[in-house]
């Protein structure tokens, strides 16, 4: 890695807006690593379809073999092998994880925070494979990743901005100005 490795570490429950917050930092140079999409990775490479049930299976079986912060080592070793030297990390669902970050780079960690009704809707609009399609799998997905500590994660973050109301392009330049402002502080 180059001199001084800057992660921005968002959290927040499924639909929250995480991506959609980090999206002016992407356009600003910042690279992105998608903790989902290990995941969805890890479980293409054991052969199972990634969807929501095998997804979430993956996840916990990699938290177990590896330990709980197993998915953001596998992070750090994309943004390692990258060079990057600031990255969005999107996706954090323990505090363990951020403890990983930390421990090899300066971090400022926020959370995007909507309702559960908000949440579903923009998710049931995003339509991505391991979306749930009804109220009641969702709400089982939102148990699965209470179960792993997002909601410690969320309760410990730095900053947190809301979704609930909002547009695309506003969410986006709130974190975008938190980040700013951290980076004059000289990210500590």
């Amino acid at each position: 890695m180059g001199r001084l490795l800057r992660i921005v570490a968002v959290t927040g429950m499924p639909g929250a807006g995480k991506s959609t917050a980090t999206q002016r930092l992407v356009g600003e140079g910042w690279r992105r690593v998608v903790m989902g999409d290990v995941i969805r990775a890890e479980t293409k490479r054991r052969g199972l379809e990634p969807d929501a049930k095998n997804t979430g299976e993956v996840m916990r079986l990699l938290r177990e073999e590896r330990g709980q912060s197993a998915v953001a080592d596998l992070c750090l070793e994309t943004i390692t092998r990258s060079g990057a030297e600031k990255v969005v990390v999107d996706g954090i669902r323990s505090v363990s994880e951020v403890e990983a970050f930390r421990r090899r780079a300066k971090v400022l960690f926020v959370a995007v925070a909507a309702s559960p009704a908000r949440r579903f809707a923009l998710l049931k609009e995003r339509g991505r494979s391991d979306d749930p399609l009804t109220y009641e799998t969702f709400a089982a997905r939102d148990r699965r990743e209470l179960d792993v500590g997002i909601g410690e994660a969320i309760a410990m973050a730095d900053e947190t901005v809301s979704n609930q109301r909002t547009t695309p392009e506003a969410l986006a330049a709130e974190l975008a100005g938190l980040v700013e402002s951290w980076e004059k502080d000289g990210a500590s």
